[in-house]
């Protein structure tokens, strides 16, 4: 403590008794596809990107100039999905290239990813084995902190069956607890797009099919930016696109949107993203909505990196104070965001962390335990208007 002589009034700084929790980013997307032309020491690597001309460049490959072309038959689909996400409002995303066939290892593959934190959302486009898809499902339930993105199959036998379009069985039955299923989100049906490589009287076409998942990452991305990650990433337009491949009508979205598969739409012509459910849908209860699991994943991991300051400090009522004082702050400002539902912070959410949850067994075991729970806000996916006609008198 200073010492003071003079008569006067001092000011001194003192550090915060609670720390900020900084909420995490959830845009940052990670793509894994076949590349051709580029060196063996960049294939089954991630490289981070924050624009298309940087993507651009390295996918040209080894030895490329300015008159190389971007696109080959072989990079077409994993250029064209990373074109999408940042059309569609990507920032920032990986992309982990393998060669023709090397998508066979995607378990392998996705392993190094693990290490990237940042990375919320994870893309194979055009990944249409119900084995491969497990595996992304199954990388994203281990991580905890990012979710999957995938396409239905570009030509299903039955447009109004989930199995169908899925790949495969869609998981029925609800968990007792919150599964793989939750942390993924199929869509359909694939995109018309420009063909990069077309020509006139070549043997291109003009338009050729996109798997939807690149903009749909990107769209993600956009209402990340724009309203949160607590908003439902749905009635949002697809940019930078002709035509869907085939029109689903709402009746046959009305088999498809309880278990899961979200459909785009064409609405005056204009396509949108017309759904925003998990895997499953309605069997996975509370997780049914995507935001909701894209909204708990960050509040958990925001949670985690903003409370690093507790360990190893004395685990007493002054350190449950200053927990729940950091925690209560960063959910105060959710709560005002509109990501939590209540008419007062009481209602929104609570932070308990006393004698209670923190008995002498616990505080003798190392550990000190706080209780959240949180009312996350749902979207208004039926929105319903009853109108009467009333005789005037």
């Amino acid at each position: 403590m200073p010492t003071y002589f003079a008569p006067g009034v001092y000011i001194e700084e003192v550090p915060p008794v609670a720390r900020p929790i900084a909420g995490v980013g959830t845009s940052t997307a990670a793509f894994l596809g076949e590349a051709d032309r580029l060196e063996a020491g960049d294939l089954g690597k991630p490289k981070k990107f924050t624009n298309w001309k940087e993507f651009s460049e390295f996918i040209k490959g080894a030895g490329a100039t300015d008159t190389t072309p971007i696109y080959t038959t072989v990079n077409r689909m994993l250029a064209l999905a990373v074109f999408g996400f940042f059309n569609n409002g990507g920032t920032a995303c990986y992309v982990l290239p393998v060669d023709a066939g090397g998508m066979a290892t995607l378990a392998t593959l996705l392993e190094t990813l693990e290490a990237i934190d940042e990375i919320a959302i994870v893309a194979a486009p055009g990944v249409e084995d119900i084995a491969r898809k497990g595996e992304l499902l199954d990388h994203c339930f281990k991580m905890e902190d990012r979710v999957a993105v995938l396409d239905g199959v570009k030509t299903p036998a039955s447009d109004s069956t989930p199995a169908d379009i899925f790949g495969g069985p869609m998981p029925i039955g609800g968990p007792t607890t919150p599964d793989k299923f939750s942390y993924g989100a199929v869509y359909f049906p694939w995109l018309k797009v420009n063909n990069p490589l077309f020509t006139t009287g070549g043997a291109e076409p003009k338009l050729v099919d996109q798997p939807p998942s690149g903009h749909v990452a990107g769209i993600w991305a956009r209402v990340d930016a724009t309203r949160g990650v607590y908003k439902a990433p749905a009635n949002e337009g697809v940019v930078g696109i002709v035509n869907l491949e085939r029109t689903i009508s709402r009746d046959k979205q009305k088999s498809l949107n309880p278990t899961g598969i979200n459909v785009i739409r064409p609405f005056g012509g204009a396509p949108m993203v017309y759904g925003a459910r998990t895997i499953g849908g309605d069997r996975n209860g509370e997780y049914r909505y995507l935001n909701v699991r894209r909204f708990m994943n960050f509040l958990k991991e925001s949670i985690d990196e903003g409370t690093q300051f507790v360990v190893f400090e004395p685990n007493n009522p002054a350190l449950w104070q200053r927990i729940i004082q950091s925690v209560s702050a960063f959910l105060f400002n959710q709560w005002q965001d509109g990501a939590l539902f209540g008419e007062t912070a009481k209602q929104a959410f609570f932070v308990k962390c006393d004698a209670e949850t923190n008995p002498a067994s616990t505080r003798e075991a190392g550990q000190v335990i706080t209780e959240i729970g949180v009312a996350v806000t749902k979207p208004a996916e039926f929105v319903i208007f009853r109108i009467q006609q009333n005789t005037g008198s």
